[in-house]
């Protein structure tokens, strides 16, 4: 009887569904027979599916993932979004009354509730992505950061938060479309915000990319050609200073 009190003030395990860790994601290739003909056969890759590992959280490591998907006082939802995506969100599955143990993530009443319903196991990010969808039904009632940038890394960081605020209104439910924000592919009205963003510096190059279909290119293709020609045109300035 004398040891009840200081059970009592030791800290509970808190039960977690299982947690997939990427990293161990690995190919293996394996020998298969083409048909038709006999003995024949082909090298194929098979893409392992993630190890999922379970174990239970402590009070300490469920403080440290709320710090890590807990929304910043002022934050805007898509910053907050895509924040959590950068942080590991699409890979913790939770139960609904799993994630009613996070508390308070978004600030917001109405997503915190979402975020908790449903029996089934499913990624923190598709029950963010939900959630907000569920508050906010229209486009235009999340705000996606409407101020200029001045970097080209900002710029690059506002086109993944217009691909998260695409990915909002997505249905969720389709496995043709994509879960990671740099896969999003760029139609031409986020293009036209991503410029109409953009500072006098950059604007005029960007408004004269040509695209090739409606559909346009990903977000992290895009990325990756803004980089380039930014870095282009810093060698030109460098090369015209030293002239």
């Amino acid at each position: 009887m004398g040891d009840a009190p200081e059970l009592e003030n030791q800290p509970v395990p808190v039960s977690i569904a299982p947690i997939k860790k990427k990293k161990y994601t690995k190919k293996s290739v394996r020998l298969a027979k083409d048909e038709g003909e006999p003995g024949s056969s082909r090298e194929q890759e098979e893409e392992a599916e993630p190890e999922v590992i379970t174990r239970s959280l402590s009070p300490s490591e469920l403080r440290d993932m709320r710090k890590d998907f807990s929304r910043h006082p002022g934050e805007h939802i898509i910053t907050w979004l895509l924040r959590c995506w950068d942080n590991g969100a699409s890979s913790l599955e939770l139960e609904g009354r799993e994630a009613k143990q996070l508390g308070s993530l978004s600030r917001e009443g109405g997503i915190d509730k979402a975020v908790g319903k449903g029996t089934q196991a499913l990624s923190l990010w598709r029950r963010l992505l939900s959630s907000v969808r569920e508050r906010y039904p229209f486009k235009e009632d999340v705000i996606c950061h409407p101020g200029k940038w001045t970097t080209m890394e900002r710029g690059i960081q506002y086109l993944r938060e217009l691909a998260v605020q695409e990915m909002v209104y997505y249905d969720l439910d389709n496995v043709q479309l994509p879960t990671d924000p740099d896969e999003v592919q760029c139609a031409q009205p986020m293009w036209r915000k991503f410029v109409q963003s953009a500072p006098s510096s950059y604007a005029n190059a960007l408004a004269v990319m040509d695209w090739k279909d409606e559909e346009g290119p990903t977000v992290d293709e895009l990325a990756g050609r803004q980089y380039e020609e930014s870095l282009t045109s810093s060698l030109s300035w460098f090369r015209l200073g030293q002239s």
